[in-house]
């Protein structure tokens, strides 16, 4: 996970680099949670672009990290989720209290 910190706006991006099963659910909350603490940002956004598989374990990890910053006075937002990843957001009910702010273009779309 790759993370940028825009200190004029307060917005702290991470980008996940890897599929999101448990073990690496685990590995990524624990640096977003460091990134969140270290910049005590107001806005996070979780960039999607390079994840093609995510389990159960990346909707607790992504609410996990939205009750975190929500207790902070802050927002989550979520871009460049893919259709299947948005797919599993959507029915899990995610995307009612993490918007996607910018929607990943599908090849053959």
């Amino acid at each position: 996970m790759n993370s940028k910190y825009i200190p004029e706006d307060k917005l702290l991006i991470l980008e996940i680099t890897e599929e999101i099963d448990h073990h690496q659910a685990e590995k990524i909350r624990r640096k977003a949670d460091d990134e969140i603490t270290r910049f005590m940002p107001r806005k996070v956004v979780l960039d999607f672009n390079n994840v093609t598989f995510m389990d159960s374990a990346g909707i607790g990890m992504v609410l996990g990290r939205y009750k975190i910053i929500n207790m902070l006075g802050g927002s989550l937002e979520m871009e460049n989720v893919g259709l299947p990843l948005r797919k599993i957001f959507d029915m899990s009910g995610v995307t009612k209290i993490c918007p996607i702010r910018n929607q990943k273009i599908e090849k053959g779309s």
